[in-house]
């Protein structure tokens, strides 16, 4: 059974785990992977026809827990404790719910302090008790509707009823809870993603440029860990925002000064895509591999070249559940210009931004012609063959490659230097 601290606008936690309002989607579900012994019975839940309609939720079912993700931004805007028959809280280090003590409102008023008076819902017959960034729900039996103190603006419960429901944000009420932004203690030695502006002149891609997000300590405080930042210890948390552009033809070197040491780093073993090209150099073995940078935080990968160690592609992750990679990337916030010719204004041209949240169907009405017909990618691993999400499909549109889910939204896009000094040492892509 868990066993909860409760710190309102903020998180629950304990030594072993913790969810912080602003967490990202993918360092929750290291927690429970983490924490697999003590946390099971899983469910992922989102809409997979459209994904942008409705949050992406987590339930645990076995521990009462539903922690509610931004379905945009992909962070922790909300928990929700719908079960407290199955774990134990505390606040302020003393519990105030427990399965064989349930939390009465009494007891809540006890533990937690004086407040506005509550609403009561009595078409629903619920009490709802606001704090801060806490919200409390009390089920209210028909016997026991509360009687209206005109006096002192508030209500008195003949039974004292029984908390149901409790929800944690980011706000100073429900209606008016924020996505809070990604707290320091996950940044750790990490950087995120603000924005990526893909740059290109004349219907040719040139580079990317990335605003990224870093945190960093004062000398005279020391890092925070997860029990400082549980037990409100003060550190000064300094918050830095950056510009950082990556071109192709940008060597490893320059590319390691610009954005650091990559999270992983790929080679690839085989290039399938050879099939399709013209040249003669596809029948010939290369002992030399194309290798990938990934900077999973950033949502972005970047293809060098086996023999100039040159940045030759970049491939941008939307991370859409119901997607094969889902969770292997953080959402990239791109925007790619795309321009066509204005059918009103002769010489003049019109401007469509691509983002992560475009459907596929935009992009074909916006360039109002015929797109060929797409390659379909039926993607598995080593030890499975099988893929449960089915196949995509993949358009290719001037210098760009967009990978399309079957739901219309689009999973990644892939955009490759086409200038006339890689041709020769990139033949073989």
């Amino acid at each position: 059974m868990l066993d909860f601290d409760v710190i309102p606008e903020r998180s629950i936690s304990n030594p072993n785990i913790e969810f912080i309002l602003g967490m990202p989607l993918q360092q929750a579900i290291y927690q429970i992977q983490k924490n697999c012994n003590d946390v099971s019975d899983v469910q992922i839940i989102y809409n997979d026809d459209r994904p942008l309609d409705s949050d992406i939720l987590i339930c645990l079912s076995k521990d009462g827990v539903k922690l509610v993700f931004d379905k945009f931004l992909q962070r922790l805007k909300l928990v929700e404790i719908y079960d407290l028959s199955k774990l134990k809280l505390r606040y302020g280090g003393n519990y105030f719910s427990s399965p064989t003590v349930p939390a009465t409102f009494e007891q809540i008023d006890s533990s937690f302090g004086a407040t506005h008076p509550g609403v009561y819902d009595k078409e629903r017959q619920l009490f709802v008790l606001n704090f801060r960034g806490l919200s409390f729900f009390f089920h209210v039996s028909t016997d026991a509707e509360p009687k209206s103190l005109p006096a002192m603006n508030a209500l008195h419960f003949p039974t004292s009823p029984v908390l149901s429901k409790l929800l944690i944000y980011s706000g100073i009420s429900l209606s008016r809870a924020e996505t809070a932004s990604i707290p320091a203690v996950c940044f750790e030695e990490n950087y995120f993603l603000d924005s990526a502006q893909v740059i290109r002149e004349q219907s040719k891609t040139q580079g990317i440029s990335l605003r990224i997000q870093y945190s960093s300590m004062d000398k005279s405080s020391s890092s925070p860990s997860p029990s400082s930042y549980r037990s409100n210890k003060p550190y000064e948390d300094k918050r830095f925002s950056e510009e950082k552009k990556v071109f192709f033809g940008d060597t490893c070197q320059d590319v390691l000064s610009t954005l650091g040491s990559p999270m992983k780093i790929y080679y690839k073993s085989d290039d399938r895509m050879k099939i399709h090209s013209t040249s003669e150099e596809k029948y010939n073995p290369s002992n030399q591999s194309d290798y990938f940078y990934n900077y999973i935080t950033l949502g972005l990968d970047i293809l060098f070249d086996a023999v100039t160690n040159t940045v030759k592609k970049l491939i941008l992750h939307t991370n859409y559940p119901g997607h094969y990679n889902f969770n292997s990337y953080y959402r990239c916030h791109f925007e790619i210009p795309l321009f066509r010719t204005d059918p009103i204004n002769t010489g003049e041209f019109e401007r469509m931004l691509i983002t992560p949240f475009s459907k596929w169907e935009e992009v074909q009405e916006f360039l109002e012609q015929p797109v060929d017909r797409p390659a379909v990618l039926n993607r598995c691993s080593s030890t499975n063959t099988s893929n449960p999400f089915g196949a995509t499909f993949c358009y290719g549109v001037e210098d760009m490659i967009f990978e399309v889910m079957q739901n219309g939204h689009i999973a990644c896009v892939t955009v490759y230097n086409t200038s006339e000094s890689s041709s020769s040492s990139s033949s073989s892509s």
